[in-house]
């Protein structure tokens, strides 16, 4: 009796651990870690202003970042992370835009890339099926950078969103 106990004890122990390894990405290509860079997480946590948004074309291409506002209307957006429980917020105030509000989940992987999801009022992290890859570059006590890519015309082109620490 006491060996199926501990034999029940450790299979559920082991199938009820999560792998931390691996884990596929929507179009296929390599998988990416899902191991964090604490590191990373804990030198952007805090409070921080998007002061600029450049990419190749910027006076010929309009690029709806995040699926949400054309790109120019992240400029002066707040943001908060979190790293302690990998949530946070972010804020569009452009006065030439549509003012929007919404909690965020972020993490970053060991492989530099900030894995984000903007949610819905009400709607817990697990539910939101869509988020966004950037890669983290330029990391300094002050600044850094989050760098997306697009498609234009069939070339991939970088935009890359600057952030500066908020006082």
């Amino acid at each position: 009796m006491r060996k199926i106990i501990l034999i029940c004890i450790i299979a559920v122990t082991v199938f009820a651990c999560k792998s931390a390894s691996t884990a596929t990405t929507s179009n296929g290509a390599e998988p990416l870690s899902t191991k964090l860079d604490k590191s990373t997480q804990v030198a952007i946590k805090g409070n921080w202003v998007l002061t600029n948004v450049s990419y190749p074309g910027s006076e010929y291409i309009k690029v709806n970042s995040f699926d949400l506002a054309d790109s120019k209307c992240f400029i002066g957006s707040t943001w908060n992370f979190i790293s302690n429980n990998n949530k946070g917020s972010m804020a569009l105030a452009s006065s030439s835009c549509t003012a929007f509000s919404s909690p965020i989940v972020w993490s970053i992987n060991n492989q530099g890339m900030l894995v984000l999801k903007i949610l819905d009022a009400g709607i817990k992290a697990k539910k939101v099926r869509d988020g966004y890859l950037l890669k983290v570059g330029g990391v300094t006590e002050n600044s850094f950078q989050l760098i997306d890519n697009i498609n234009v015309g069939g070339q991939v082109k970088d935009v890359t969103y600057q952030f500066q620490r908020a006082n």
